[in-house]
């Protein structure tokens, strides 16, 4: 029984260490990043030079840590069975209210892989 209980805490506190925290995201000011859904305030503009310089630190993290450290993407894009794309406007979108896209807008693509790790961080007007 005594060695069904340590077993039982050993596994509870594996899951416990292995669950995703908030990243450290250097200067960028997160506040102002989760505040800009779409990027149609432009505050995310003004953290773009911030996040230039940390964006490859997000290499390998899991999908529950950029959640917990930019908040919900403004969208999500399956390719295939084994790759996502995580999507944060830069630049406004065609989702923010009295915008007209003439040009695709400015945004940072996360590329995640099979197993939810960030495989590939890109800023570009392009899509995936």
């Amino acid at each position: 029984m005594q060695k069904t209980f340590y077993s039982f805490l050993t596994l509870a506190l594996l899951g416990l260490a292995s669950c995703s925290g908030k990243m450290d995201a250097g200067e960028v000011n997160l506040d102002n990043w989760k505040s800009d859904r779409y990027g149609c305030s432009g505050l995310r503009m003004l953290e773009l030079e911030a996040f230039q310089a940390v964006k490859n630190n997000f290499l390998g993290a899991d999908n529950q840590a950029l959640i917990k450290t930019f908040g919900r993407p403004d969208r999500i894009e399956l390719v295939d069975k084994s790759q996502s794309f995580f999507f944060y406007f830069i630049e406004p979108s065609g989702d923010c209210e009295g915008i007209k896209e003439e040009k695709e807008p400015l945004k940072v693509l996360f590329r995640m892989n099979a197993i939810s790790k960030v495989s590939e961080v890109t800023i570009t007007t392009l899509n995936p």
